[in-house]
């Protein structure tokens, strides 16, 4: 073997090997949803954090739900991170997304392919991001003076407020 091609494979391999090795980011986030009216004007608030670098996202929609946001809120924030793998730790007021994924119904609802379900357009959305990062979520209590929670809501309903607001096209009212 030609030593020109032993070297390119053994820094390949030695390349590879740091790649594959390189520690995968721990990523703290916050999200909030909110709508005036439910449904109503909404809007969602995301706080991404990992070391000293932080991100804020938000938008408004003219007519949605407050469950609808606190998911599209998780979702987008997920959909930010631009390393797969990596450790997400997302602390959300929402007893809706919280409880369905860590209890696990999310999933049960997924193989009945939601029937009966609300948000099953944002559901599967979130099912396609969740498996690409360690998530974890943690429920905290809305307006209890936790910064990033707060700062969330101020996000979202701030976003809710805007002119022109986009249409949630995944909104399906009750009839």
């Amino acid at each position: 073997m030609r030593k020109d091609r032993l070297y390119a494979g053994l820094f390949f391999m030695h390349t590879f090997a740091f790649m594959t090795d390189v520690k995968k980011p721990n990523i703290i986030v916050y999200t909030d949803g909110a709508s005036r009216g439910n449904p109503g004007p909404g809007g969602y608030g995301v706080i991404l954090q990992s070391g000293r670098h932080q991100k804020e996202l938000s938008e408004g929609f003219r007519l949605t739900t407050n469950n609808r946001m606190e998911l599209l809120a998780v979702i987008v924030a997920l959909e930010a991170l631009k390393v797969e793998g990596s450790k997400v730790t997302i602390y959300t007021d929402s007893k809706y997304v919280a409880d369905a994924v860590e209890k696990g119904w999310v999933f049960s609802w997924a193989k009945k392919r939601f029937k009966g379900k609300k948000n099953p357009d944002l559901w599967i959305r979130f099912l396609n991001i969740y498996p690409k990062h360690q998530v974890r979520f943690v429920w905290v209590k809305g307006h209890a003076n936790n910064p990033g929670n707060e700062r969330c809501d101020e996000l979202a309903v701030e976003a809710a407020l805007q002119p022109n607001l986009k249409e949630d096209a995944g909104y399906q009212p009750e009839t």
